[in-house]
């Protein structure tokens, strides 16, 4: 049964991990993080993309409160906020995964 309070997460879900999440971007930057707390250079190091797209999309997710920042002098570290959301990125790929498969194998049984 959909309660009000159900809909109310959902809108709230959709409002805030899902639109931090609708860039591939950024959920590389949540496993980057998910191994270890970075800086900005480390990130955009190891993802190969500009300081400042690394930086823009870091904002987005410090607002939505899935990274925190950390300064230490003149650097800023970042770090994930809950180690969750790994998990549940883990389980949505393999549902992705799985999905893949039933078509592959659909588009086998039409040849």
């Amino acid at each position: 049964m959909i309660t009000p309070t159900l809909a109310q997460e959902v809108s709230r879900l959709e409002a805030d991990l899902c639109f931090a999440l609708s860039d591939p971007t950024r959920i590389l930057i949540l496993y980057a993080l998910s191994e270890r707390s970075q800086n900005v250079n480390e990130i955009t190091a190891a993802l190969n993309i500009t300081q400042p797209t690394t930086s823009r999309h870091l904002k987005i997710l410090r607002d939505r409160g899935l990274v925190t920042a950390n300064r230490q002098g003149t650097t800023i570290t970042y770090q994930l906020v809950d180690i969750r959301l790994i998990q549940a990125l883990d389980l949505l790929r393999s549902v992705l995964r799985d999905s893949l498969i039933r078509r592959a194998s659909l588009v086998e049984e039409l040849d």
